[in-house]
């Protein structure tokens, strides 16, 4: 259905100009009356836990979580690698052109609240008018600003920029995500590179042991007084130790290639701090309630604006099932002389347009159904986000506890192979065991050893992987404020 109501008049004097303004007037009141269909966004009540998983402290969460939490491991070389990638990270330089478009298409958004402005022209001569000759040759021109503005009375326009300042809001935090995982990561692949330099070094090590050894087997089989058995043995495990060098220098290279990456290079070597067993763990944090993880993490703020952009899109669709109200309006010169145009009389026109639609098989209705299923998808989608931080979170806290119980057995376990070790070679060398128990204590030694590097490494990612989860790292109290979050760490809202 298509209903036009439309006034014109041709005047010389400055009637038209006040009609319009009457008219322009009216449908701003009209605009401003308009309501807004389809639901307005409330946030899920999800009910947390009371406690996580493996806390062992409810207390007020530290507020070292919403520092530079790399920094609380006491390497500079480290919070370097941090600072490198966060400015020179192809993931993040991505994620803040998103932001760009995102802006960029909220203004898109707005600007169809407001009038639009155009010019209008022609010029034409001839005799042709119509579908029929003329007698006389025909000379006209005129030109003209237009303006034209569809009212948003159903609050189509008003939803669609609630979106769109939802979505830009979602594009912020997907920064903040992208970021927190690029930390995470150069902090993990430099303790999986600190953990395989560690293992060479043992290798080294285990390798400058078995070769003494094995020069001592030598001589001795030389002279006749151990069987040749004993010095294959020393020649076996001197050869393992040889092994695991190559191996772990491809690990070694492996990591600085990932790490490279991270830092937006190319491939090549990276340097590093401390030995990895020289690393201090950082202070162990309370975790605080539940509920604030909903507030702090990125991913999750960010998925919640996506279901806020979501429930904005069915007014835009129910706004489509009413009929639409536009206002046009010209004012200018005309003539029917081309070469006076501009010493002709003034022109203006008003009018106001309804289109609306009557049948169409239900397609609008249809259009709003779309909407609300993608609504409730975004809304599980949010709820299995959730999900995931209070397992991310449980996940680390357990590894913590755990890994440090295993660590500590592990090193109990590295000095009495140790000591196993020394005294199997001195029980050999006075003939009161076989050369078998020295092996069994080497081999036993070399791999409590490389079992123990990767503990220490394991175990200070676990406290990564908790900072990641809790959802700390604020960069910048600017940053914050960029990203959409108070000093509180909340979220404000995209509708502010």
């Amino acid at each position: 259905m298509v209903v036009i109501c439309y006034f014109k008049v041709i005047r010389v004097d400055g009637i038209g100009k006040t009609i319009m303004i009457k008219v322009v007037s009216l449908f701003i009141s009209l605009m401003l009356s308009g309501c807004m269909l389809g639901p307005d966004f409330q946030k899920p009540d999800l009910e947390p836990p009371e406690t996580f998983r493996f806390a062992e402290s409810t207390a007020e969460m530290a507020e070292d979580v919403n520092l530079k939490w790399w920094e609380l491991f006491s390497d500079p070389i480290m919070a370097s690698l941090v600072h490198t990638a966060l400015q020179n990270n192809l993931n993040v330089k991505t994620a803040v052109s998103r932001i760009e478009e995102a802006r960029a298409a909220l203004g898109f958004s707005e600007a169809d609240l407001y009038p639009m402005l155009d010019i209008q022209g022609g010029a034409q001569v001839g005799n042709f008018i119509g579908g029929g000759r003329s007698a006389t040759t025909d000379k006209s021109a005129y030109i003209a600003p237009v303006l034209s503005w569809e009212i948003d009375f159903w609050g189509k326009y008003r939803r669609s920029n609630e979106s769109a300042r939802a979505e830009l809001l979602a594009s912020q935090y997907s920064l903040r995500t992208v970021q927190i995982s690029l930390i995470t990561e150069v902090v993990s692949t430099y303790y999986l590179l600190l953990d395989f330099r560690q293992r060479v070094e043992l290798s080294r090590s285990t390798l400058a042991s078995r070769q003494a050894s094995l020069d001592i087997i030598q001589k001795r089989f030389n002279r006749g007084i151990i069987p040749e058995i004993d010095l294959n043995q020393a020649q076996i495990q001197k050869e393992i130790a040889v092994a695991a060098i190559p191996q772990y220098q491809r690990s070694i290279a492996k990591a600085e290639s990932v790490m490279s990456i991270l830092l937006g290079h190319y491939p090549m070597a990276i340097k590093t701090g401390e030995e990895l067993h020289l690393q201090p763990v950082p202070p162990m944090i309370p975790m605080g309630l539940p509920s604030t993880i909903l507030e702090r993490r990125p991913d999750v703020s960010g998925i919640l604006a996506q279901l806020h952009a979501q429930t904005a899109k069915i007014g835009v669709a129910e706004a489509m099932r009413f009929p639409s109200i536009s206002l046009t309006g010209l004012l200018g010169v005309a003539s029917f002389e081309l070469g006076g145009v501009t010493d002709s009389g003034e022109i203006w026109s008003a009018g106001a347009g309804l289109t609306g639609p009557i049948f169409n098989w239900n397609k609008n209705i249809r259009r709003v159904d779309i909407e609300e299923e993608r609504t409730r998808q975004a809304l599980l989608e949010y709820e299995r986000v959730v999900l995931q931080a209070y397992r991310e979170v449980a996940d680390a806290l357990v590894e913590i506890n755990t890994l440090k119980e295993q660590l500590d057995a592990v090193m109990r376990k590295n000095d009495a192979a140790k000591n196993a070790n020394k005294l199997s070679k001195l029980r050999y060398d006075k003939g009161a065991t076989s050369y078998l128990e020295v092996l069994d204590t080497e081999r036993t030694l070399f791999s409590v050893g490389l079992e123990q590097s990767e503990l220490e490494q394991q175990y200070r990612n676990a406290y990564v992987k908790l900072y990641k989860a809790l959802g700390g790292g604020w960069l910048s109290e600017e940053e914050m404020s960029e990203t959409g979050t108070t000093e509180d760490g909340k979220p404000v809202s995209s509708t502010e």
